[in-house]
């Protein structure tokens, strides 16, 4: 048996300071969930990864004092407990800091627990974490654990050596003091970083929101602060709910968030990763040779487990339907306070409805045609829980109708004239209903003059120039015609005229668009963000906006 470590007897109670720092926000942190798939369970996920290393060490405590246990076999027990416990991208990211961290501390026998240490821990924790991830995305999880990583090795490169290194004879108050200095470090640069994800994630910019699993990572961090400190956590601060729910193009493909542990002898991770995003996306596996934590998004869950049958035993399956985890969502946090001011959107095919439902607008109906009467405008208006309205008619041809509709209400109306349902999904992105419904037409003002869109779709007739001829596919960019033949080659170049300075590409699907979700990813200028999704509107095969 290894010396005894006198930091393990507090290990337990760090990690437990944690969890109840994340338990307190959990909720928060699911409100906060946009990325990869606004699903609304990161809090779940990390608190469940967190709460599997706490019962793995109530586990060991059972069978003896702490302090008889080596560090070694500890840490790998946390580390395994971690994993086996991890569910979602945010658990699974979660277990794999924990494990990096836990590499380190074995790594370094007979070591006591200091700033050098803890601060080589973290760094190994945030390498293992980016190693885990298939195509890492800045403003997450990942960078803050990072930047966190090298403040606290710049800390250590100007801090006296009697403050790097813990002498022995200094006794737990002066580890904790020493640790709990570096830390509070890293956590200020934590926050700064997670302040700066909207700037590197788009679609947490669109959201007005900060990364999920991000804050969680500092929620926890400040948990283990409070514990080190044996008082309550720091202070961070709070964040309003998203304000969009729809998913990212990839996940919004698929239905199950599906994870899994295979146990086994001889396992290859690397090995099935390409088999999985062959049936999914969101692809995590992660874990040695004799165990691994699979996670998938994918509409055929069994498919994927039946992968690895013949590798090992899989076990712990958890599958969650993503459609419902985003509806409830959207309908809770819908219901949780009154809107002084609300949207209406027209629109036409159930998708495109969805869309606008999941940003807190309430759709109409408008047919085919997309062109209601100013009566049934009026109705939609009355319909809407809110004292204030916008309207967003997302067609010329609606506009005066809506604005003869405003005038008849009794409700404070203003009339945003978006010429297109994907621009009016631009423009309903900005909605805070807690403003006036003049101060959100303005914003909205705002949003529609930063938003190029276009469409592509099926000629209904031949051309009179003889550029095509009915069913060939043909592209605009806001009312001009510019690309036409074949429908790979026609989107691509509609994509390309729209992606010139773009930072996000929006596609949303009819029901009759020819190519499928594969085939369009190429097509996307390089460098360029994209979302598709399925609005399932009538007449146009595709319908594009840049921003």
């Amino acid at each position: 048996m290894q010396p005894l470590d006198p930091s393990l007897a507090r290990f337990r109670a760090v990690v437990e300071g944690a969890l109840v720092a994340l338990e307190s926000r959990r909720q928060e942190i699911n409100d906060l969930n946009v990325f990869p798939v606004a699903d609304g369970d990161t809090g779940d996920n990390m608190a469940l990864t967190l709460r599997a290393v706490v019962e793995e060490l109530a586990r060991l405590g059972d069978q003896g004092p702490i302090d008889d246990f080596g560090r070694d076999q500890i840490v790998e027990c946390v580390a395994r407990a971690a994993l086996l416990g991890a569910r979602g991208n945010s658990g699974v990211i979660l277990s794999q800091l924990v494990r990096g961290a836990a590499e380190e501390l074995i790594s370094r026998p007979g070591e006591l627990v200091d700033p050098v240490l803890v601060a080589a821990a973290l760094a190994r924790a945030a390498e293992r974490a980016y190693a885990s991830v298939r195509e890492p995305a800045e403003g997450t999880i990942l960078t803050v654990a990072r930047e966190m990583a090298g403040r606290m090795a710049s800390e250590l490169a100007h801090m006296p050596w009697d403050q790097q290194r813990l002498d022995p004879t200094g006794g737990d108050v002066v580890q904790n003091q020493l640790i709990a200095a570096i830390l509070e470090r890293a956590l200020e640069t934590g926050e700064a970083s997670l302040a700066r994800g909207p700037d590197l994630l788009p679609v947490l910019r669109q959201a007005g929101v900060v990364d999920a699993g991000a804050y969680g990572l500092l929620v926890v961090l400040s948990g283990v602060l409070g514990a080190l400190r044996g008082d309550a956590p720091p202070p961070l601060p709070h964040h309003a709910p998203a304000k969009v729910s729809h998913p990212q193009h990839a996940s919004s493909t698929y239905r199950f968030c599906t994870n899994f542990a295979v146990v086994g002898e001889d396992l290859h991770g690397a090995y099935f990763i390409p088999l999985l995003e062959q049936i999914g996306d969101s692809v995590l596996v992660v874990g040695d040779r004799a165990t691994l934590k699979v996670h998938v998004h994918t509409n055929d869950p069994e498919r994927a487990t039946a992968m690895f049958a013949e590798h090992g035993a899989v076990s712990r399956l958890d599958v969650a339907d993503m459609r419902e985890q985003v509806l409830e969502r959207a309908e809770r946090l819908a219901a949780a306070a009154p809107d002084t001011c609300g949207v209406l959107a027209v629109v036409s095919g159930p998708g495109m409805a969805d869309m606008f439902r999941s940003l807190g607008a309430t759709p109409l109906d408008g047919g085919p045609t997309l062109n209601p009467s100013t009566y049934e405008l009026l109705a939609g208006i009355h319909s809407v829980g809110a004292e204030e309205v916008v309207v967003l008619p997302n067609s010329a041809n609606v506009r005066m109708a809506a604005e003869r509709a405003a005038e008849l209400s009794d409700k404070a109306v203003h009339v945003v004239p978006s010429r297109s349902q994907q621009a009016g999904l631009a423009a309903a992105v900005v909605l805070e209903g807690s403003r006036s419904a003049a101060e959100n037409a303005r914003l909205m003002l705002e949003a529609l003059d930063a938003v190029r869109t276009g469409a592509v779709t099926g000629a209904a007739r031949d051309d009179g120039d003889a550029r095509f001829v009915a069913g060939e596919a043909i592209g605009f960019v806001e009312e001009e015609l510019v690309a036409w033949g074949e429908p790979e080659a026609t989107l691509r170049a509609v994509l390309s005229s729209l992606g010139t300075d773009a930072e996000l590409l929006t596609l949303i699907a009819g029901p009759d668009a020819p190519l499928s979700a594969a085939q369009i990813a190429p097509l996307v200028p390089e460098g360029v963000e994209y979302e598709l999704s399925n609005g399932g509107q009538p007449s146009y095969w595709w319908l594009l906006a840049a921003e």
